[in-house]
């Protein structure tokens, strides 16, 4: 046999093992996604939740006897920073998450997969994998601001600017860690904004990444390289389940950012936020997405796989953009000063928190005019609709159950989106479809999420606090109506 005809059968071979490593590759991820709920921390469900929370957990893998738990830190208030390692590989492997104390999803995400860790299923996989790799999770580093679901720890600095000063304890025990460990890869994980999109479509960046830069240039060495291809990987995996819901964050570099200068500190880092999806309020499917995304990374780390992947597709993934609204409503007709106009409108609901951790929404127009280069979670083509500004109804009820005897879809019917109580409520928000207000509340001049949508005559749809309702439906599915003194 010639060397050409040699050299062409290994080419042909080693395609063949390459395809058939993927293939399987994939069908584990399948398998794994399709069982998650076997896996998944059920005393965990919403986003708003505290270290008590998590602390019988970790105490509970304290115990077992392929984990172990070291203490590495307190926070400002005394909380511990514990970390979770698992695995006997020489490829070190650090995972953090709540860096920002309102950024759990991947928190919940990382028990999940010590969950998996811990069970009886896939148990071949699952030793072939801890011989090449230790697995190191440091959940919940802002325990302070996780307490009060904030941005910030209890000092007011944002842990992630502060790589360099290390003026609080929460960022000492971070970098000592990653030291300590010298670790091979670095998972750095966050949730963003539900209201970016991949650019250029209407869907949200569910799920971004970004393999951060380490100077301005945002150079690219072996270090970054490697990790531009794990998340290539990545990206493969959740085009399945998510497809076109990936972005790619801003690289723009931050000498002050933890992930930017662990890249260069020689960790191979990897940034994940979680984003929005639709009807997914408490990100429970973005926590199934970084399940399988993140343990999609391990496997591809502690067999190599990574290697295979080309660093131009990480380049391929669609920047991250910022042109969602949570409503929008396209070409409705607003009347001003006797003349007719044509807008856009773009709503969003904000989540506002009250001590207790639990939130309403309280909405506002975040935008008008031309938004033909934007997109919404619910999109409504308004043209022909005219716009009707709400009303105050003209019956006084004396408290709240008075009026819960009434037919609140009649009311609205009429046009009518407040509702005078001579008795108001303590509480901020109402789960009726429908405005609470005092006998001396006057309607805001400026435009409010409160209207109704007239065409041919008739009211056929209301924006109630910022939500659609469907006047001819019997229900209205509104997260919540203010109560406004």
């Amino acid at each position: 046999m010639n060397f050409k005809k040699l050299s062409f059968l290994f080419f042909v071979c080693a395609f063949f093992n390459l395809s058939s490593s993927t293939a399987q590759d994939k069908e584990l991820y399948r398998e794994l996604y399709n069982s998650y709920e076997d896996f998944k921390e059920e005393s965990i469900e919403k986003r708003r939740f505290t270290q008590t929370k998590i602390q019988p957990l970790i105490d509970d893998f304290n115990q077992k006897e392929n984990f172990k738990v070291t203490k590495v830190g307190e926070s400002i208030e005394g909380r511990p920073l514990q970390l979770i390692s698992a695995g006997e590989g020489d490829v070190d492997i650090f995972l953090w998450s709540q860096m920002h104390g309102d950024e759990s999803t991947a928190t919940m995400a990382i028990f999940d997969i010590l969950n998996f860790l811990d069970s009886e299923a896939f148990l071949e996989e699952k030793e072939e994998m801890l011989k090449n790799v230790k697995l190191h999770f440091l959940p919940m580093l802002n325990p302070d601001g996780a307490a009060r679901f904030q941005r910030r720890n209890l000092l007011g600095v944002d842990i992630n600017r502060d790589a360099l000063r290390l003026q609080s304890p929460e960022s000492k025990a971070l970098k000592n860690v990653r030291d300590s460990l010298d670790a091979d890869f670095g998972f750095n994980l966050h949730d963003q904004s539900t209201y970016y999109n991949a650019e250029r479509t209407p869907k949200p960046a569910t799920i971004s990444y970004l393999a951060p830069a380490y100077n301005y240039e945002k150079s690219i060495n072996e270090v970054r390289g490697a990790a531009m291809q794990v998340i290539v990987q990545m990206n493969n995996i959740l085009q399945e389940y998510a497809p076109g819901q990936v972005g790619r964050y801003n690289d723009d570099f931050e000498p002050r950012a933890f992930g930017d200068n662990i890249q260069k500190w020689g960790t191979s880092t990897i940034l994940i936020e979680s984003g929005g999806f639709p009807n997914d309020p408490e990100k429970q499917e973005i926590r199934k997405l970084n399940f399988v995304s993140i343990l999609a990374a391990i496997f591809s780390i502690a067999d190599e796989d990574y290697k295979n992947a080309e660093i131009s597709k990480y380049e391929e993934i669609p920047n991250n953009d910022r042109k969602l609204f949570d409503l929008k409503l396209t070409r409705l007709t607003y009347e001003l000063l006797g003349e007719d106009y044509i807008l856009d409108l773009g709503i969003n609901q904000y989540e506002v928190q009250d001590e207790d951790l639990d939130y309403f929404y309280n909405s506002s127009i975040s935008d008008q005019g031309d938004l033909s280069t934007y997109y919404g979670y619910e999109e409504f083509n308004t043209s022909g609709y005219k716009f009707v500004q709400g009303k105050i109804y003209p019956k006084t009820f004396e408290n709240l159950e008075k009026l819960e005897q009434e037919d609140i879809s009649e009311i609205l019917k009429e046009g009518y989106s407040y509702v005078v109580l001579k008795e108001l409520p303590k509480d901020d928000f109402t789960k009726l479809p429908i405005n609470l207000v005092t006998e001396d509340f006057e309607i805001p001049e400026n435009l409010q999420p409160n209207f109704f949508l007239k065409k041919d005559g008739n009211l056929e749809y209301a924006v109630i606090n910022g939500f659609f309702i469907d006047l001819s439906k019997e229900n209205f599915d509104v997260g919540n109506a203010l109560i406004l003194d």
